[in-house]
């Protein structure tokens, strides 16, 4: 394999990401690139050649953490660097693999030496190597949370910090982060998007011509890597001096007050939280004007940093796409050009969530604020089909086979299969809220996350072990249990302890771990009201949103006429999930049977793929099932699989109305789970139905009182 880069310049089209890459090369104190996109889009083909022109950098020889002869750092664990010599190399391409540690991120101390012999033996980690280069995370979207809080703290501190058991070690970490992420498969948490400095969304162009010129150009690259490299070397120097010229230019580069109050007018128009975007828009219009060889911002300097800067901080809840109202900045930067703005006065509200609507600039009436448009014609969300047609209600309950009229050319169905189902329009969902918390008994190993109980990285102390590997979390009390009473034998004559290797205990720690939140739901004709629908799918999206906060994975499964479908496989999007239970339909039989054994096939794959993440199974029906002969005892074999395997599982009973025939209570029996209703699913209703029974019970006592004292009393006269 060559280690000839494809070049920068070779790279077709995205000019967003190439502009926000640069910044970053000029600027690292932007605060890094967040790259979104759909896979096969070469965002990490633009990352490594973006290493390729940087400008080298020079090192003090022999340290490890890539000082700066100029101005070593003091701290620096292979420091001080009294006269140093220096060499000169290319800027480090780090690369961050998904399964990374944090001992490989930080690096890790040598705590047997730092104990037995006093001497802090420092292992450095990628951080040290990234210092001064580029810090590449692929799929950052996929590594545990606290990996990535761990990053985004060195990337703003420029330091790196390591401590274990009261020894310490920090070295300088300053580099240009670039993550990039498929959104298909998960999102990051907010608090985590907000701390990339510029995000920028792309996908591959459906221009046919572009496309044919991406594909000639791979090919040729590929054949002739560096024959193909020496066609755009010269484009590649130019782009490189350009990248030191705005370095150089940078610090004279002046942000005028003008430009300084439409950042923050921007920012807060959007109402974006904390005062981080204002300051990462400020640092990128700088960055752009050196990029364009000027000293002064300018107003297209924040707009474009605007649509850097801030669609991904408008992100409040896992549902919500990143986006920018694009006429809503225009109008935001046109109030506040003036240097020196009116007083506060003339204006339909001196703070008007997002200025005046979009009319004329006269005395237009404050109609529809927060940037929407008067016409009310952009971005809301009149869709999905939502009120459209004249309504086919929702058909019979169980849609048997007088189907067949809505469909005269179609051949006569033969008997032995089920008549095709009758789909409903799909119904919006409702609301979601905070639902109960629901847990796999036991302890598990899995990822970190915030569901069930497990040993983990982090939590709180429960015992300790012999070490399993490297010793990362020192048990000192054990260890110094283990020791003590060897200390004669071993010769001690002075105060300080005489350590094996044998004495070493780490810390065992309980925290939580996500699971895979496996959702089998009934879609079938049984379930199509419209308000029940409604209540279900607020009810599942509940769920939904439970699982993201708790960092599990999820999937689907839906159930209706004559079969099961994987509606969305297993993954760490719930986004997705949301989508597909938004445009689901309804109609037609109840094969639970099917669902269920569906559900089971998931899981027996997903336990191979990932053997230490334990699934929970919900459920979501009303326990009917009338998919083929015997299809209710069908469905209760299937639920026995689950029981016998110990699959933690919940039952959502949807059954509604006066008369109720309690199968989904039975269905939760056979699977070894709890059932709940709708209702119960709220933390207060479970809270309210407590409170009614006991209010229920004091009435009857009282009640039950008031009639033995009569009787009494009764009796008393009798006699």
């Amino acid at each position: 394999m060559t280690d000839v880069r494809y070049p920068f310049t070779a790279i077709v089209g995205m000019a967003d990401l190439r502009l926000g890459l640069l910044l970053n090369a000029v600027s690292p104190a932007v605060g890094g690139v967040l790259v979104r996109g759909e896979k096969g889009t070469a965002k990490s083909t633009m990352v490594r050649a973006l290493a390729g022109l940087l400008p080298s950098i020079a090192t003090v020889d022999d340290c490890r953490f890539a000082c700066d002869p100029a101005a070593p750092d003091p701290q620096c664990p292979d420091g001080p660097h009294a006269v140093p010599s220096a060499s000169e190399h290319p800027a480090q391409l780090v690369e961050l693999p998904v399964g990374v540690t944090e001992d490989r991120i930080v690096g890790s101390l040598d705590l047997e030496r730092a104990l037995a012999e006093g001497v802090k033996a420092y292992e450095p980690g990628l951080l040290a190597r990234a210092h001064r280069g580029v810090l590449y995370i692929d799929e950052v979207n996929l590594l545990q949370d606290h990996v990535v809080d761990l990053l985004l703290d060195a990337a703003a501190m420029g330091r790196s910090y390591v401590e274990r058991e009261g020894v310490s070690v920090r070295h300088a970490a300053r580099f240009l982060l670039v993550g990039t992420m498929n959104p298909e498969e998960g999102e990051l948490r907010p608090q985590l998007l907000d701390r990339f400095g510029l995000t920028v969304e792309i996908a591959a162009t459906r221009d046919p011509v572009e496309r044919a010129e991406v594909v000639r150009r791979r090919l040729a690259y590929d054949a002739d890597p560096a024959g193909f490299a020496a066609r755009f070397a010269g484009e590649e120097r130019a782009l490189a001096e350009r990248i030191t010229t705005a370095r150089e230019l940078l610090p004279a580069v002046e942000l005028t007050d003008v430009a300084l109050r439409q950042i923050t007018a921007v920012c807060a128009a959007f109402e974006v939280d904390g005062l981080r975007a204002d300051i990462v828009m400020a640092r990128t219009a700088v960055a752009l004007a050196a990029w364009d060889g000027r000293t002064e911002v300018l107003e297209e300097d924040v707009r474009r940093a605007a649509r850097l800067a801030l669609p991904h901080r408008r992100r409040r809840n896992p549902f919500d796409a990143p986006g920018l109202d694009e006429e809503q900045l225009d109008r935001t930067l046109e109030e506040h050009a003036q240097d020196d703005p009116e007083p506060e006065g003339d204006g339909p509200g001196p703070d008007g969530d997002g200025g005046p609507d979009g009319g004329p600039q006269d005395d237009g009436p404050d109609g529809g604020p927060d940037g929407g448009g008067p016409d009310g014609g952009g971005a809301p969300e009149p869709s999905d089909g939502g009120s459209e047609a004249p309504a086919p209600e929702a058909p019979a309950p169980e849609a048997p086979a007088a189907e067949g009229a809505d469909a005269p050319t179609q051949p006569p169905i033969p008997a032995q299969h089920p008549a095709p189902a009758r789909e409903s329009a799909p119904v919006a969902a409702g609301d979601p809220f905070r639902t109960r918390l629901f847990t796999v008994k036991g302890t598990g190993h899995g990822a970190q996350g915030r569901r069930s109980p497990a040993e983990t990285t982090g939590g709180h102390t429960i015992r300790a072990r012999r070490p399993q590997g490297a010793l990362a979390r020192l048990h000192l009390t054990a260890t110094l249990q283990a020791a003590a009473p060897h200390q004669a034998t071993r010769g001690r004559s002075g105060r300080a302890l005489l350590l094996r290797k044998d004495d070493f205990r780490e810390q065992v720690r309980q925290g939580r771990e996500s699971n895979l939140v496996l959702f089998v739901v009934d879609a079938s004709g049984s379930m199509a009201a419209r308000q029940r629908m409604t209540a279900v799918k607020g009810a599942v999206l509940s769920l939904l949103m439970d699982a993201y906060q708790r960092r599990d994975k999820i999937g689907m499964i839906t159930f209706r006429g004559a079969d099961a479908e994987l509606a969305l496989p297993p993954t760490s999007s719930v986004e997705v999930g949301a989508a597909r239970l938004e445009s689901l339909p309804t109609g037609g039989r109840t094969p639970l049977a099917a669902g269920l054994l569906r559900a089971h096939e998931v899981l027996r794959v997903e336990r191979l793929r990932d053997p230490n993440r334990r699934p929970l199974l919900v459920v979501v029906t009303d326990g009917r099932a009338t998919g083929g002969r015997d299809a209710l005892a069908q469905s209760q074999r299937a639920a026995a699989l689950f029981a016998a395997q110990g699959t933690a599982s919940v039952v959502l009973d949807c059954e509604s109305g006066p008369v109720r025939l309690g199968l989904a209570r039975t269905l939760a029996g056979l699977l070894g789970g709890t059932a709940v209703s709708l209702d119960e699913l709220r933390p207060e209703g479970v809270a309210s139905l407590v409170r009614e029974n006991r209010s229920t019970n004091r009435s009857t006592n009282h009640s039950a009182n008031r009639s033995a004292n009569r009787a009494t009393t009764t009796m008393r006269k009798a006699a």
